[in-house]
């Protein structure tokens, strides 16, 4: 997967969602306390912590298949067996959001998986609804 940028606050990677519909770009910043993946999307900036690259990585590993995205805002509910409901789960490495700011916790499964793309971690499909990922 080739796109624009290096994953650098200087030079974010330029993305975009699962079935394309918005673009974004991210980084990884480990001088942020904790150390975050900063997402901006428009406006907005949502913060990571930076270890959910490697733990959903190593989660999808143990899957050892597709596992829907389900990806939510944080006020709605989620789909049991899906990315963002692990993203949110007490069960997950950080017992909890792996989204780091109350209100802007949530669409992990929309920005995250991306992320794992480009890196070359994970498949990601790219459907109009309904995707899911992989690990590589």
């Amino acid at each position: 997967m080739s796109v624009a940028g290096n994953g650098t606050r200087e030079s974010p990677w330029q993305l975009k969602t699962p079935g394309g519909k918005a673009d974004f770009e991210a980084f990884r910043d480990p001088a942020l306390d904790p150390p975050a993946l900063v997402v901006r999307a428009g406006k907005t900036e949502l913060r990571y912590h930076l270890r959910a690259i490697d733990d959903l990585h190593a989660m999808l590993k143990g899957a050892g298949d597709w596992v829907p995205l389900g990806g939510a805002d944080e006020q709605k509910p989620v789909v049991d067996g899906t990315v963002e409901a692990w993203a949110r789960s007490a069960a997950n490495p950080v017992k909890g959001w792996y989204g780091l700011k109350k209100g802007l916790r949530g669409r992990f499964a929309v920005y995250v998986p991306p992320v794992l793309a480009v890196l070359g971690l994970a498949e990601v499909e790219d459907n109009p609804r309904n995707n899911r990922m992989r690990a590589r």
